[in-house]
């Protein structure tokens, strides 16, 4: 991925080309991602950070959103109110267009297998270490809550 462009950057960029093309549903979503991202800002900002967020926290953003329409869905599809399910799957559709590629179960294995080596851990008191480690280098491209629970077993 040599992509020069930051994240915010590509957003941006979608925005704009969805406003050309006139992709209303495409356009809401975008806005909708805008907005979660300068709310964060602005907290950012509140906490005494400087400048904007990064992008390792525009990807957890985007990662809560996902998993917020998914539950949506689920929550529509039980009530029987189909259309509005199909509207939260195409947004997940645009917000997962940011997302990195998700790992394969079997890469999600080796990760942990390999940070756990990384750093060492041999007790339940070295989850933190593991997951901070998973965090920094696998943002957004792995569920960290399904994680957190094999970790527990492995290391329990």
């Amino acid at each position: 991925m040599n992509d020069p462009m930051t994240l915010r950057e590509r957003i941006a960029a979608a925005l704009k080309d969805a406003m050309k093309s006139r992709e209303a549903d495409r356009l809401s979503t975008l806005r909708l991602i805008n907005a979660a991202i300068k709310d964060k800002d602005i907290a950012f900002r509140g906490e005494g950070g400087e400048g904007t967020v990064g992008d390792a926290e525009i990807l957890a953003i985007l990662g809560r959103m996902v998993k917020q329409r998914l539950e949506s869905v689920r929550a529509y599809e039980e009530g029987g109110r189909l259309e509005l399910a199909e509207k939260e799957q195409a947004e997940i559709k645009v917000i997962e267009g940011f997302l990195p590629r998700q790992l394969s179960a079997a890469e999600v294995e080796a990760a942990l297998a390999k940070a756990i080596a990384e750093v060492g851990a041999s007790s339940i008191r070295d989850m933190g270490k593991v997951m901070a480690a998973l965090k920094a280098k696998y943002t957004g491209q792995m569920d960290f809550a399904a994680v957190g629970s094999k970790l527990k077993d492995t290391l329990a």
